[in-house]
């Protein structure tokens, strides 16, 4: 997954993300064959040889200085997650040998927490958006991630190959994408991780709608913003998210899901959380699906 068809993957599309207008050129005069700036106008911009970024996308670079890398990720304008990502691919840590790392584990005070929070919807996700652990309220809002096998708790995972998420979120290829790139992100030279690796490639076999999104090489950090759910108990939803990373937690990460105060949103998320609070008996849940 990484080394030099990665770096190449990532400043080809960061390249395609960008027009001559963009970055303060004149327009094209001639047809171009694929979208997006050409090399040599990467070199222009950089202040670098047509020669020496070819060979850099290529990964056929060594020691690249900090005056000339800054002039790189300027003329590509590059956020800070993406500069982050480049550095990470250019480092020569990315010799390290493939290897599987343990299974990730939430902390039993951890679960403790996110129960504790409840009728506050909150999960516990891992550094590949694993689901390590969620409350009753998480559970109604999205799904009973506990009662899939272990390989099948993972957020990625489900949002394409079940077909609930389409339902539970009015944008859903707008967070399908964040999903994506959030394990972009994820995939940090030097950690040539198999689990990620097996997941990207489950993926990539299954869903034409992750392939398309994985080829786009954007990146997305979890932190903070507004969902729209729909449940069919309750109707339409708009909640917000925060991310609170654990520290010294392997990249483990609680997502807890709230609602304006006053809101109609306030109230369904409420009617919500009590309705899955306590385990409903067989034939009261028939009666509930039957209305």
């Amino acid at each position: 997954m990484h080394g030099s068809r990665e770096l190449r993957d990532f400043l080809t599309s960061r390249r395609a993300s960008l027009t001559p207008e963009d970055v303060g050129l004149p327009p094209s005069q001639t047809h171009r064959r694929v979208k997006g700036l050409r090399r040599e106008e990467v070199a222009i911009l950089a202040g670098v040889s047509v020669d020496y970024y070819v060979k850099l996308e290529q990964g056929r670079v060594g020691n690249i200085s900090e005056q000339v890398l800054a002039s790189i990720e300027d003329a590509l304008r590059l956020d800070e997650l993406e500069r982050q990502h480049l550095r990470s691919l250019l480092s020569s840590d990315s010799v390290h040998p493939r290897r599987r790392p343990p299974l990730v584990k939430a902390r039993p005070a951890a679960l403790a927490m996110i129960n504790a929070l409840d009728p506050v919807p909150a999960v516990i996700l891992g550094p590949h958006l694993e689901v390590l652990g969620i409350n009753h309220a998480a559970k109604a809002l999205l799904d009973d991630f506990d009662a899939m096998p272990i390989r099948e708790r993972n957020l990625a995972r489900w949002m394409f190959l079940d077909p609930r998420p389409k339902q539970i979120y009015l944008d859903w290829a707008k967070i399908a994408a964040e999903t994506v790139a959030i394990l972009r992100a994820a995939a940090v030279a030097g950690v040539c991780n198999e689990r990620l690796t097996e997941l990207v490639g489950e993926l990539s076999v299954a869903s034409p709608e992750f392939v398309r999104f994985w080829a786009d090489y954007r990146l997305f950090e979890h932190t903070h913003g507004i969902k729209r759910f729909f449940h069919e108990a309750v109707g339409e939803m708009q909640l917000n998210y925060q991310a609170l990373p654990l520290p010294g937690d392997n990249g483990q990460t609680v997502i807890v899901y709230t609602a304006d105060k006053g809101s109609p949103s306030e109230e369904k998320l409420a009617l919500l959380s009590s309705w899955s609070a306590t385990p409903m008996e067989p034939d009261s849940a028939k009666r509930v699906d039957h209305q």
